[in-house]
């Protein structure tokens, strides 16, 4: 158990409290070893029981290590900060600091998200002869993937017994990390899902694959599915043919790039506060740490100039549903 011994000593034990009830453990240890260094720091600076400007930026300028790793570790403070404030201290909450990265993540238009799913809905698979259930299964496989922000390789390995039609909820089991999750869907998409259940006469069968290959009992590969994806980008033109070495072009794993974006430009829309969103991120997505998670915050801003202030920093509720084709 961590010791604190600095004049926040009592809060910092009630704040992790509140934290390891909502983080994983990955991303609570995290917590646990920022909010004691800073315990450390301010144990040593100040006997006062509030946190001044003068005292955080002292703080930050002692910080060692990558710019990325620095703003984790403000993103954990200026949780705190605010926790203070709510509990009557003053505490000044701090910017988060710029992180200078060459990746940048690719995020499909609203106008090529609608050609993806008019190639993905009208597939020939006269040239799929491995397996002519693709028509049917990519359709679905793109919807999971824009509608719950999944990876590839997770949607592929579900089976029906990960399905639960009647709530909208998938078991992800076979995930990175080993990080089980359970993800919810809109009703809409469920109802999407339910009818491409039927179709393919997998309802009540647990232990069947949801997108398997023709006549075997295996599953679509992730190889076979960026195959299809790349097919699709092709037939509706979409492409980054002078990109940059550090820039990710189009591919099916941008899908999920598109999940996150459209998730915080509704929450900003809808009027909610954004802040401290990192760390719930982090656990619905299924990833291991708060780095993971930071790379989702880029993004072009060619195609949406419009957007950046708003990623600026991180959003605190997650998520609300973005909008499915049919």
């Amino acid at each position: 158990m961590t010791t604190f011994n600095s004049p926040f000593r009592e809060e910092l034990k009630n704040f992790l409290s509140l934290r390891q009830a909502s983080l994983s453990k990955s991303a609570y240890d995290h917590d646990c070893h920022y909010l004691s260094d800073f315990d450390k720091f301010a144990y040593r600076y100040t006997n006062e029981k509030f946190v001044s400007e003068a005292l955080i930026n002292s703080w930050i300028n002692s910080l060692k290590g990558k710019r990325s790793s620095i703003a984790n570790q403000v993103i954990v403070i200026r949780i705190f900060m605010k926790y203070l404030n709510s509990s009557g201290i003053s505490a000044y909450i701090p910017p988060i600091p710029k992180v200078y990265d060459d990746y940048v993540p690719y995020i499909f238009s609203d106008n090529e998200l609608e050609r993806i799913y008019l190639q993905a809905d009208n597939l020939d698979v006269s040239k799929m002869k491995k397996n002519p259930l693709i028509k049917y299964e990519f359709p679905m496989v793109i919807r999971l993937m824009h509608g719950c922000g999944l990876r590839i390789g997770e949607t592929l390995a579900l089976k029906m017994k990960d399905v639960n039609l009647h709530d909208g909820i998938l078991n992800m089991r076979h995930t990175k990390n080993d990080k089980q999750r359970l993800v919810p869907m809109n009703d809409f998409l469920t109802d999407v899902l339910k009818r491409y259940c039927i179709a393919m006469g997998i309802v009540g069968v647990p232990d069947a694959w949801l997108f398997p290959v023709y006549g075997r009992d295996e599953p679509m590969t992730p190889k076979d599915a960026q195959h299809c994806f790349e097919k699709i980008l092709h037939l509706a033109n979409i492409s980054l043919p002078l990109r940059k070495k550090h820039e990710r072009g189009p591919c099916l794993h941008c899908i999920r790039h598109v999940f996150v974006f459209k998730s915080f430009i509704a929450a900003e829309k809808a009027g909610r506060k954004i802040d401290d969103s990192v760390p719930y991120l982090s656990i619905y997505l299924g990833h291991d740490s708060l780095k993971e998670t930071e790379k989702y915050m880029k993004f072009s801003s060619e195609l949406f100039p419009e957007a950046m202030e708003l990623f600026s920093d991180y959003s605190s509720d997650v998520f609300p549903e973005v909008t499915y084709e049919t």
